[in-house]
C-alpha cells in the first residue's frame, strides 16, 4: 500500500504551524510530516462472485417535480435529497441463517456470513466477543450482521483486516478501482445537462447493469468567478488528495441501469451544471468488480481501542448498504469510511472518540462517494464528526448531534475548535446538512474548491463542553476561499456571551467569508457574492434575517431569486416528521420556532441529543464518560 502525506502549511494568519486540516501542530507532529492517507493501490483484489440484480433501480432524472425547497432555493443550486441512502429504505430482515454465541471467533463469524443466503441475518447473541481479526463480508451481497443490541452484543477487536488496503474491523467490499490506472476507461461524448440520465460513451465493453461508474472531467484552467474546479496549489495550500484521475477533481458516482450500444442509462441524473466537452469528460470503472449491495451491520457495539490503526466499518465500492443501531469506540482513523461507494445509510448510531486527537480522526469520512444518508447519529469526543475528504455529491446529513471536540494538538493548542461539518476536498457539491446540533461548519481551502452546499435549520453554537471551552477557530459558519454558491437558510447560530460579531475575520464571528489563512491562496470575494443567506437567527443581532441584500439574485449564473415568503418548509429532504422524532416539536430548529430549550427558544433538543443526555454511563467505560446505547429505548 502506497502512502503519501498532506504537506503541511508553514504558518497560519496567527503565525502558528498547521497540519493538513488547518489545525495547529504539536512540535512532534511538525517533526513527523508523513501521515497516512487512503491508498492509491490495493493490497489485494476482491473475489468475484455471480450476482443477480435484485430489482431495477429507479431512474431519477434530476429535479423534475416540486421539491420542499422550491420557492426558497433555485433549481440550479439544489438537488433532490429525498432519494439519498439505500434505495427503498433499509429492509427489515427476519430470517436467521446462523446464530453465534460469545466465544465465536472472527473466522467463524466470517464463515457464517459467507454461507448466509441472500436476504437473511447472521445473528450474534448477547455477550462479549474478543476478536483477534477483522470481520469481512468479502464480496457477499444482501446479508445483515446483527447483534442483540448495542448495549448487549460487544465486539472487542485486537486486530483488523486489510480490506484492499483500507484497514478495518468490519469490511464490506467489492473491489478497489485503481485511480492511477483504471482497468476500464473511456470518453464521454454526449449528455451533459443537469438531470441527464442517458449519456453517450466511447465504449461500453466491460460495463454491466448495476455497476458503479465514475464520471469525471478536467479541472478548470482559469477562474471566471463562478464555478471553479481546482485542486492545484494556486487555489489551495496543499493541493488535492481526492481519489480520482490526475487533474480531474470533479467526480460523480452513478449506477448503470441500461446499456444500449454506446448509450448508458444511469441513476441518479447529473448534478453539476458545468459538465462540458471542452473539459474532456470521461468515465472509468472496474468491470471485474462484483456488484455488491444490500449489506448491513446492526445493533451491536464495536470497540477498536486495542486494534491499533484499524478503522471501524469500511464500505469499499459497494452500494445500498447500511449501519444502524451501532456503538463505535476509538477507531484508528474513522468510525465509518465511505470509499468509492454510494447510497449508504448511516442511521441511529453512537460514535465515541478515536485513537488520537489529531486532525485525521474522523466520525464519518467520505472519500469518492455520493447519494448517502447520514441521520440521527451521536458523535462524542470525535475530532471531526462529518469530514468530507473526497468527491461527494447529493448526500443528505440530517439531525446529527456532536459534542466534545477531541482536539488539542497534544496540548499545544487546547483552544482550537474543529467544526462538526468539514468541507475539505475538491469535488464536493450539492450536500445538504440539516437539523444538526453542534459546533459549526467550515469549508477550508487546503485541498480544493467546493460548490452548492446547503445548511438548513442547524443549531450551531461553538464548543461549550470542554473546560475551558474552545476559543480559537470558533467561527460558526466559516467559508474560506473558493467555497462558492453556498445556501445558508433557517439556521440558529451562536451563543450569547461569546459571539460578538455578525460577520468578520474574528474567532467570535458568526460568519467569516472568503478569507484564506493558507499560504499563497488569495481571499475570494465571490464566496460572499455567490452565497444565499435567508431566514437565519443569530445571537449577536438577536434577529431573524430575511434580507434581499443577502440573496444573490443578480448573478449572471446560478442566481437565486429573493424568496417571496419568509415561511420555511420543515425539511429540505423529509416529506413528514420522522417517527424517531417522537414528541419533540417538528421542526425543532428555526427562526419561527418558539419555546425551545436553547437560543431564545428557537432550538429544541433534537432526538440524538436527548438520547445522549438520557443514556446512562457504561460502567465498563465510566472514566471516559461513554454511554450505554440502545436506540430502541431512545427513538
Amino acid at each position: 500500500m502506497r502512502q503519501s502525506n498532506c504537506l503541511m502549511s508553514s504558518l497560519t494568519r496567527r503565525g502558528r504551524a498547521q497540519d493538513d486540516h488547518g489545525h495547529p501542530h504539536t512540535s512532534e507532529e511538525t517533526a513527523t510530516p508523513l501521515r497516512r492517507r487512503p491508498p492509491k493501490r490495493p493490497w489485494a483484489a476482491g473475489r468475484p462472485i455471480a450476482w443477480l440484480l435484485g430489482g431495477l433501480l429507479l431512474i431519477t432524472p434530476g429535479v423534475v417535480q416540486a421539491q420542499p425547497w422550491s420557492g426558497i432555493l433555485s433549481v440550479s443550486r439544489a438537488t433532490d435529497w429525498s432519494q439519498a441512502g439505500v434505495a427503498g429504505g433499509i429492509p427489515n430482515r427476519t430470517t436467521l441463517c446462523a446464530t453465534l454465541n460469545p466465544g465465536a471467533s472472527a473466522s467463524q463469524i466470517n464463515s457464517a456470513i459467507a454461507a448466509c443466503p441472500s436476504g437473511q441475518v447472521v445473528f450474534l447473541n448477547a455477550g462479549t466477543y474478543n476478536l483477534s481479526a477483522g470481520l469481512t463480508f468479502s464480496s457477499k451481497s444482501n446479508v445483515t450482521l446483527r447483534g442483540a443490541g448495542a448495549d448487549k452484543t460487544f465486539l472487542k477487536f485486537s486486530n483488523g483486516s486489510g480490506c484492499n488496503g483500507l484497514p478495518s474491523t468490519i469490511c464490506i467490499q467489492s473491489n478497489y478501482v485503481d485511480n492511477d490506472n483504471p482497468p476500464n476507461a473511456t470518453t464521454w461524448t454526449a449528455g451533459y445537462a443537469v438531470g441527464t440520465t442517458v449519456i453517450t460513451v466511447g465504449s461500453t465493453a466491460g460495463m454491466k447493469v448495476g455497476g458503479i461508474l465514475f464520471l469525471d472531467q478536467l479541472n478548470d484552467s482559469a477562474d471566471g468567478g463562478a464555478i471553479f474546479v481546482c485542486s492545484s496549489t494556486r487555489c489551495t495550500d496543499e493541493g488535492g488528495n481526492s481519489p480520482g484521475r490526475n487533474n480531474r477533481g470533479q467526480q460523480q458516482l452513478v449506477k448503470v441501469v441500461v446499456i444500449n450500444g454506446n448509450q448508458v442509462t444511469i441513476t441518479p441524473g447529473l448534478r453539476m451544471p458545468n459538465w462540458r466537452a471542452s473539459q474532456s469528460p470521461g468515465v472509468f470503472w472496474n468491470g471485474n468488480a462484483p456488484n455488491v449491495r444490500g449489506d448491513g451491520v446492526e445493533n451491536l457495539s464495536l470497540d477498536v481501542t486495542r486494534a491499533t490503526d484499524e478503522n471501524g466499518i469500511v464500505f469499499l465500492h459497494v452500494s445500498d448498504s447500511w449501519v444502524k443501531g451501532v456503538r463505535g469506540i476509538n477507531p484508528g482513523r474513522n468510525h465509518i469510511w465511505l470509499f468509492q461507494s454510494m447510497r449508504i445509510t448511516i442511521r441511529d448510531n453512537y460514535f465515541y472518540g478515536g485513537q488520537s486527537a489529531h486532525s485525521t480522526s474522523y466520525g464519518i469520512e467520505d472519500y469518492s462517494t455520493g447519494d448517502n444518508l447520514v441521520e440521527n447519529n451521536i458523535f462524542q469526543h470525535v475530532t471531526a464528526p462529518l469530514s468530507h475528504n473526497g468527491a461527494n455529491t447529493g448526500s443528505a446529513f440530517g439531525y446529527n448531534f456532536a459534542i466534545d471536540d477531541n482536539y488539542t494538538a497534544d496540548g499545544d493548542a487546547p483552544g482550537w475548535m474543529i467544526p462538526g461539518v468539514l468541507y475539505h476536498e475538491v469535488g464536493l457539491s450539492h450536500l445538504l446538512h440539516e437539523g444538526h446540533d453542534g459546533l459549526g461548519a467550515l469549508h477550508d481551502d487546503i485541498h480544493g474548491t467546493t460548490h452548492f452546499q446547503t445548511l438548513f435549520r442547524n443549531h450551531f453554537y461553538g464548543d461549550i463542553w470542554n473546560n475551558p471551552p474552545k476559543n480559537d477557530n470558533t467561527q460558526v459558519v466559516h467559508i474560506q476561499s473558493y467555497g462558492r454558491f453556498s445556501n445558508i437558510v433557517g439556521n440558529v447560530l451562536g451563543r450569547t456571551g461569546y459571539y460578538t460579531t455578525y460577520e468578520g475575520n474574528s474567532d467570535r464571528a458568526i460568519y467569516t467569508l472568503g478569507d484564506s489563512p493558507e499560504r499563497g491562496v488569495l481571499n475570494d470575494p465571490q464566496v460572499k457574492a455567490t452565497m444565499l443567506r435567508w431566514g437565519n437567527y443569530d445571537t449577536v443581532t438577536a434577529t431573524n434575517w430575511f434580507l434581499a441584500t443577502e440573496v444573490p439574485s443578480g448573478l449572471s449564473q446560478y442566481a437565486n431569486p429573493v424568496p417571496a415568503s419568509q415561511s420555511l418548509p420543515a425539511s429540505f429532504y423529509l416529506a413528514a416528521k420522522p417517527s424517531w422524532f417522537g414528541t419533540i416539536p417538528w421542526p425543532a430548529i428555526g427562526p419561527a420556532v418558539t419555546g425551545g430549550q436553547h437560543t431564545a427558544g428557537h432550538a429544541y433538543k433534537i432526538p440524538a441529543r436527548v438520547c445522549w443526555e438520557q443514556s446512562t454511563i457504561d460502567p465498563a467505560y465510566s472514566s471516559a464518560n461513554i454511554r450505554l446505547f440502545n436506540p430502541a429505548e431512545c427513538y
